[in-house]
């Protein structure tokens, strides 16, 4: 006679039970790095660029990153590109490819690297007002020195740096003076001087980041500086801030994994990242950053080893 046999209910969700089988390990405490945030002033201001979420403060990491220095760090996501340009100018990297899909962004960086002279001769003679600003907003850009300047100057006069659309000019600027009150024609003229006295070694590149990541990342000494647009985590800055920043977060630790290549990434203390860090075996350390609010809000540096804590 048979007897039946009555199986226990499973109530577990099957992504656990695979997490089980494969010895997925739960998100780690992430450590506070070694190397504090610093203040900006203290570190070279190379770039032109007001960046909203730039790296000046992250500098000091870069350097204990490429202490050896590199043949070629690519950056897909540049922005501002202060990571690149300071590992050139430092001698950190031999060369650095900036990758950028912002087309405003593109036009500053192509002026900057092909026509610098000519783009600081621009700065130099520019009157900054309400008026000219927001003519200059409305004029289409006959070519890409003008297109560069465009974005430079609205870049410069608008509320955060945001180029976004919608974002506004700036009101009362620093120390209430106004709309030119970020506009230092000397220093970015003598930054703009800077980049085209390394311009042979610094190469941009128009395109979409989390492509050309795939298909650098596997190159022979080649090391990638990750900055995406912070959209991890159902956070909204992001998409506020720039106008291309719809980003498939777990295709660039994937792209990173896959490929091995040394790497040092920045993203928003959140959820999302600190398990997709766990899973991929990744190192993270928090570094505490005052946001434009003047609230300290941490944000993870990640990397394959563990440098900085």
């Amino acid at each position: 006679m048979k007897r039946e046999v009555t199986l226990p209910v499973i109530d577990t969700p099957p992504e656990q039970i695979a997490a089980g089988l494969l010895g997925s390990r739960p998100a780690p405490a992430i450590s506070v790095s070694d190397i504090p945030a610093v203040n900006v002033a203290s570190v070279p201001q190379r770039s032109p660029l007001r960046y909203p979420g730039g790296k000046t403060w992250l500098v000091p990491h870069i350097r204990h990153w490429l202490a050896e220095p590199c043949g070629v760090l690519v950056e897909p996501f540049a922005g501002g590109g202060i990571v690149s340009l300071t590992a050139v100018m430092e001698g950190l990297a031999e060369r650095a490819l900036m990758v950028d899909l912002d087309r405003d962004v593109a036009a500053f960086w192509r002026a900057a690297l092909m026509h610098g002279d000519d783009l600081a001769e621009l700065v130099l003679t520019f009157d900054v007002t309400r008026e000219s600003v927001t003519e200059l907003e409305q004029r289409c850009p006959g070519d890409v020195v003008a297109h560069g300047f465009r974005t430079l100057v609205l870049n410069r006069t608008r509320r955060g740096g945001v180029l976004a659309p919608g974002a506004s000019l700036t009101r009362s600027g620093e120390n209430g003076n106004g709309i030119g009150s970020r506009w230092y024609p000397d220093t970015l003229a003598g930054r703009l001087a800077a980049i085209t006295e390394h311009a042979d070694r610094l190469t941009f590149c128009e395109g979409d980041g989390a492509a050309v990541l795939e298909m650098t990342a596997d190159i022979d000494g080649v090391r990638m500086f990750v900055d995406a647009p912070y959209t991890a985590g159902g956070k909204r800055a992001g998409s506020r801030l720039y106008a291309h920043n719809a980003v498939d977060h777990r295709r660039i630790f994937e792209t990173l994994a896959d490929a091995g290549t040394d790497f040092v990434m920045t993203y928003d203390c959140c959820d999302e990242i600190t398990e997709l860090v766990a899973e991929h075996r990744f190192h993270a350390v928090t570094v505490e950053m005052r946001n434009g609010h003047n609230t300290r809000v941490p944000e993870l540096v990640i990397t394959r080893d563990r440098l900085f804590a």
